[in-house]
């Protein structure tokens, strides 16, 4: 992983585009906790953790300015990495949960939407808490300006919020939780696949 992410942090066109497609998919998730709250029950934490993904997809965002004023504007197909499998990244793990939810437990309406954002949530939290450790460690090698510290110590306390939702959820929650990630080690073997192909032949807007 850290060969490709050097790559990328060397190049500063593929590094915006690297930052761009970070922040389209933290604001996806923002929009997809969103989407999972209830019309009066909505809980602080919830709320606390749509307002944080939704900074940091301000914050990459932001952050491409130490790159470039010119680059990354939108969220185009031409301004992301591997686009097709980033746009379907989280609305197919999201999918898939809710399937598995559906037919292991039987749950629906507001309970299975309750019951993806957790194990959903929970998913992405791990990846997050392996993903931008490793893409910091590059970030400091090189010395480079930018830096995702601050997001790091978030997804740390967002993933121990939802372990401790998980607990309370189901007696069983670990069992859950592990097909989440088995669905969701799948889903990202195929982004990091797309992500590696077009890193090796970028094709700049």
């Amino acid at each position: 992983m850290q060969d490709l992410l050097s790559k990328i942090v060397g190049d500063d066109e593929l590094h915006a585009r690297w930052l761009n497609t970070l922040s389209f998919m933290e604001n996806a998730g923002a929009r997809k906790i969103s989407a999972c709250e209830a019309t009066e029950e909505v809980s602080l934490m919830q709320l606390k953790h749509a307002a944080e993904e939704h900074r940091h997809a301000y914050y990459l965002k932001k952050q491409i300015s130490k790159l470039s004023d010119q680059l990354c504007a939108t969220y185009r197909p031409q301004e992301l990495l591997a686009a097709y499998a980033t746009r379907r990244y989280l609305h197919r793990l999201d999918v898939q949960v809710c399937r598995y939810l559906k037919q292991r437990l039987g749950l629906s309406g507001q309970l299975l939407k309750d019951a993806a954002y957790l194990l959903v949530t929970y998913a992405i939290e791990v990846r997050a808490d392996a993903l931008y450790p490793e893409y910091q460690q590059v970030l400091s090698e090189a010395g480079h300006k930018v830096t995702v510290k601050s997001i790091i110590l978030e997804e740390e306390g967002h993933l121990e919020e939802m372990l401790a939702q998980l607990r309370l959820f189901s007696d069983i929650w670990e069992q859950h939780a592990s097909i989440a990630q088995q669905l969701e080690q799948a889903l990202f073997t195929e982004w990091w696949l797309a992500v590696t192909q077009e890193t090796e032949h970028p094709s700049y807007a």
